[in-house]
């Protein structure tokens, strides 16, 4: 059980680690620091969208309507988080038994 524990706490590490990847490069495309012009920036941002963009989808829909604001990442960033502390709270609890 301790392995399971371990191994959803790292899917959920490297899911945070992508979606910051995602909102940093997404700065530096905004502010002409990368450009997409480039094959192997272009294959990256093309394949994060492809990660994330069916969970930025389903919370833009809930989310009401901001103008240019995306807080899609943001939310999904928290959503992490808590998920993580409920994993964390939960095997606290299972393994003081």
């Amino acid at each position: 059980m301790q392995s399971l524990y371990e191994i959803l706490l790292l899917i959920l590490n490297i899911v945070w680690f992508i979606i910051i990847a995602h909102v940093i490069m997404s700065w530096l495309i905004s502010f002409q620091v990368l450009n997409l012009r480039q094959p192997l920036v272009a294959q990256i941002w093309d394949g994060l969208n492809r990660l994330l963009e069916p969970v930025y989808s389903r919370i833009r829909r809930i989310l009401p309507a901001m103008g240019g604001l995306d807080l899609a990442p943001l939310v999904a960033l928290v959503a992490v988080y808590a998920i993580q502390i409920v994993l964390k709270n939960n095997a606290a609890l299972f393994y003081s038994y």
